[in-house]
Formats: C-alpha cells, structure tokens, sequence
C-alpha cells in the first residue's frame, strides 16, 4: 500500500460516516498490489450491481432477509466453507466478490452493502466466534448467517438472546477484519510481513486496544527490526508507566535484550 492509499485509509476511518466498503478495499491493496483505482471502481459498481437486482417495495426485516438470501446466498451463491479460512483471500473484499466465497465477517460485508445501498435498515452483529447480519429493529430484527448462504437465525442463538444487540459500529468491523488477518499470518511465520502491515492498519483507526503498539514492537524485533522495535517498546513503556510500572520495567528489559541483538 502506498502512502497515500494508507492517508486515505486513515481519513476514511475517521470520517463523520466511514464507508466500509471503501476500508475494506484500502485495507485489501496492501495484499493486492494489483488492486488499483479501476479495481476498487469495479468492486463498488458490483455492490450497486448486485443492490440493484434486489426487488422494489420491500418492507420489514423478515422481508429484506429473505430477499437477500434468495439473491446473494442462492441465485449468485455466496457463502463460506471450513477451506475458506486457510485463504487471505478470504478477507479482501474484492476477492469475496469475485469468489464469491470468504470468511462470515466478510460475507457479511458484502450483505450490508448491499442491502444499505437497496435502502434496507441492516446492521452487521459481532458474536464471539461468528459474524451475521441483522435486518430490523436491532432489538428484534431477523437474523441471517451469510456465511451459511443466508440461513436464517429467527430470533437468533443464544448469544443474541441474552443481552442487547447491539450493531457493529465501522471501524469494529475494519479492526476485527485486520485482527482475522493477523491471526491468519501468526500462524503462518513466513507472512509475518502481513502480520505487520494489519497492525499498522489498526494502529490508524481512531480506536484500537494500546497492547497493539507492544505487539508490533515485538513484531519488528522478530523480524530483525532491533533498533526499532527496541525504540517502540520503550515507547511503550512510557506509556505503560502511568497505569503497571511492573509491566513498563520489564518492556524496559525486553528493548535492551533486543539492542544487544545488534551486537
């Protein structure tokens, strides 16, 4: 990703209405050197495309569901399968519009912008483990899982039952994208490098957890980075003083162990 594309990310995140089509597409040129201005036009003309052979008169939340399932989870087949999660590609928005597969989160993307640009009253529902959408009055609304091609969830399990539904504001989305990404490349040590890049992203959305900065400093030490990695753990530490000067002494420790690297 260019600079400028990564400006752009960051003013996007922060805007008054970010639009999450357009993060996830900024967010997929780091992986994609390929996804250029044309690409990312293409992707948006295929959600209006795809909006657009939706129905006219809907009404209700039940309604919108059912029209988005026969549309998206049956008549252009989306929907995920276990294989999906073994692939980056399935969470970068251009490729789950062209596979027509990825992971529930960004199915479920593709649902919402959709839908939203249709006129639906959609929201995206964060549970732990899962990702669906919601059609409705939030705390009531009708339930489906793009990632089971639209099956519907009614009412919803047992993780909506319990408590408010509350729906996924943007930049939670764009964040738990880029923290699938990471977990995707900490498994696989050789894509470290796309481990740093979705850090560097988080670090750009106007909230995001502080232990992220401690793990990208240990990020850059594993990949020989020393003398920056050191200077961002002491950084850290800084901050870490005013809340556990416990744990701000040891990240002290850890930047000296790694300047004695350089040795």
């Amino acid at each position: 990703m260019s600079a400028r594309t990564r400006e752009l990310f960051a003013a996007e995140a922060r805007a008054e209405r970010p639009d999450l089509a357009q993060l996830c597409l900024l967010l997929a040129a780091e992986a994609d050197p390929e996804l250029d201005e044309r690409a990312m036009d293409w992707a948006q003309i295929e959600l209006d495309r795809l909006a657009g052979m939706l129905p006219y008169g809907l009404s209700g939340g039940q309604a919108w569901a059912s029209a988005l399932t026969e549309l998206l989870g049956g008549r252009m087949g989306f929907h995920g399968t276990p294989a999906d999660y073994d692939r980056l590609s399935s969470s970068l928005l251009h490729e789950v519009l062209r596979r027509r597969r990825g992971l529930p989160i960004l199915l479920s993307v593709v649902w919402m912008e959709v839908a939203r640009r249709a006129g639906a009253p959609v929201y995206g529902l964060a549970l732990p483990g899962h990702f669906v959408v919601g059609f409705g009055d939030p705390e009531d609304g009708h339930v489906a899982d793009p990632f089971a091609g639209g099956a519907s969830l009614g009412t919803g399990p047992a993780e909506l039952a319990s408590g408010p539904r509350t729906p996924a504001r943007t930049p939670a989305i764009v964040l738990r994208i880029l923290n699938n990404i990471r977990a995707w490349a900490s498994a696989r040590p050789e894509h470290s490098a796309v481990a740093l890049w979705s850090l560097d992203l988080a670090l750009l959305l106007p909230s995001h957890p502080a232990a992220l900065r401690y793990e990208r400093a240990r990020l850059l030490v594993e990949r020989g980075a020393f003398t920056e990695g050191a200077g961002e753990l002491e950084a850290y530490a800084e901050v870490m003083d005013a809340v556990d000067t416990e744990s701000a002494a040891r990240i002290r420790g850890e930047a000296v162990s790694a300047r004695a690297l350089l040795n």
